[in-house]
């Protein structure tokens, strides 16, 4: 099938329900071009053919995703009888027992899963590499980055191997990696997918699960398959008005636009993402919408300082729980990050750790209230074009540069998973190098809809969808 990689994943599925392809011949097009894409990306780290042909021979759901292929980050995610190795040589398992709640939701929505992606240990930076997988590489070009966590799935994606694939985000690592390989990526209100039973990592609220994808409509339609409440589960997502592939179709109306390039550092973001702003913001102020310059003007210190004491009790919390599976503690093992973490949650007093947390629903009040007058919020996702592989190695030995140099490349996304918000990544611009240069659009919590209203309405005037990367297809 020559032109598989031409069509998104509702694109295929109708081929599907027209029968004018079986899911077989999809999968056998997405096996080939993992097989002849990945020595170079690193994306897919789990291959799961034999399961993946079965199940596409078998009686799929008719769901609206129904014969296509789908890749599972290896994070978070189980997958019944698949390993799972979080990026890490510690806490790496051989076969979980049971799906995940969100995994049975992708097979109820027809997707067949053929594997899982490349992902950081432990998700915790901004890039993609590990002792345990290697490091992903870009597409569109293979010495830079594909971000992270995710960078796996967006790799994918980006390539033409698969249309779409599961992701995470919990300071960013949706929306990153859709800005370095130039894809829409929607990290959604927090609660807004199901979290499962297995949701001990997810106590404090950041991270979240949805999809990368090269359309709006299959973020969209993929959110309406999976994004309803949970039994027995008492954290309930907000209720949204309609379908979010309505939403799509529907003008966004004269919206309260602010947008600002203010980083945490108070540093200048490059010249090339600073010129895609007020180039966006001029589109959006030609569509009607009314745009305003203006920052969230918190006391970013304090916000990043809370978040560090909350993420790393958590962080050591989880630790704990990998110990008792394990039955000994983690030694050389784990990686520079993943230890100081630990070691910073373990020598963290209680006080300390729910000092964190108080502190930040004080400062999350003060970026929501911003909300109050703006429906949507406007940054970039990165301050830079993606960078080199080389530049952001996690298994460097100086931490304190790698910190540095993290800080310089990913300035605008945390925010938004300490309160909750829905805030989306959309592949408006592309560099001088022809890298992807990606916007950041924040909605009020729960306002999902008004993010994929505007994101039709960008996906039109702007669009993205005949931009291919140098592997492709």
């Amino acid at each position: 099938m020559k032109d598989y990689a031409d069509y998104d994943g509702l694109g295929l599925a109708e081929l599907v329900r027209n029968r004018d392809v079986s899911p077989s011949e999809l999968l056998e097009a997405a096996i080939e071009r993992i097989e002849r894409h990945n020595p170079k990306l690193n994306a897919v780290v789990y291959k799961g053919y034999d399961e993946a042909r079965a199940t596409a021979k078998g009686a799929l759901p008719d769901g609206p995703f129904k014969g296509v292929p789908f890749l599972v980050k290896d994070l978070g995610l189980r997958v019944k009888g698949w390993p799972r190795t979080s990026g890490s040589r510690f806490a790496a398992i051989d076969a979980d027992g049971e799906d995940s709640e969100l995994v049975i939701r992708y097979r109820a929505a027809g997707a067949v899963l053929a594997g899982k992606t490349n992902t950081p240990e432990f998700g915790i930076p901004g890039v993609t590499t590990s002792a345990k997988l290697g490091p992903c590489r870009n597409p569109w070009n293979t010495d830079h980055i594909s971000g992270g966590s995710s960078g796996g799935a967006a790799s994918a994606v980006a390539a033409g191997i698969v249309p779409l694939a599961h992701a995470s985000d919990g300071l960013g690592s949706i929306r990153i990696p859709a800005a370095c390989c130039g894809l829409v990526g929607m990290k959604t209100t927090r609660d807004r997918n199901p979290n499962g039973v297995h949701d001990s990592d997810r106590a404090i609220g950041f991270s979240v699960d949805h999809v990368v994808s090269r359309t709006v409509r299959d973020s969209a339609a993929m959110l309406d398959a999976t994004g309803y409440p949970q039994a027995a589960s008492p954290y309930a997502p907000p209720p949204k008005e309609r379908p979010y592939m309505e939403e799509i179709a529907r003008s966004p109306g004269r919206l309260r636009i602010a947008w600002s390039s203010e980083t945490p550092r108070g540093a200048p973001i490059d010249p090339e993402v600073q010129a895609a702003i007020e180039r966006t913001a001029d589109v959006l102020a030609m569509l009607g919408h009314d745009v305003r310059n203006e920052g969230l003007g918190i006391d970013y210190r304090a916000l990043y300082r809370a978040q560090g004491l909350v993420s790393a009790a958590n962080f050591a919390a989880s630790m704990k729980r990998w110990i008792e599976i394990k039955g000994r503690e983690p030694g050389g093992d784990i990686e520079g990050l993943a230890r100081r973490a630990y070691e910073a949650g373990k020598a963290m007093s209680g006080a300390d750790a729910m000092w964190g947390w108080q502190q930040l629903r004080l400062l999350n009040r003060q970026i929501l209230a911003k909300f109050e007058t703006w429906d949507v919020y406007l940054t970039p996702v990165m301050c830079t074009p993606p960078p080199r592989v080389d530049y952001l190695d996690t298994l460097m030995d100086d931490l304190k540069e790698f910190d540095r140099r993290q800080g310089a490349t990913f300035g605008f996304t945390p925010p938004f998973n300490m309160t909750g918000q829905p805030s989306l990544s959309l592949p408006l611009w592309q560099s001088k190098s022809n890298l992807p240069i990606a916007m950041m659009f924040t909605g009020r919590y729960g306002d999902e809809g008004t993010l994929y209203r505007l994101a039709g309405q960008l996906e039109k005037e702007l669009p993205w969808k005949d931009r291919k990367p140098p592997l492709w297809n």
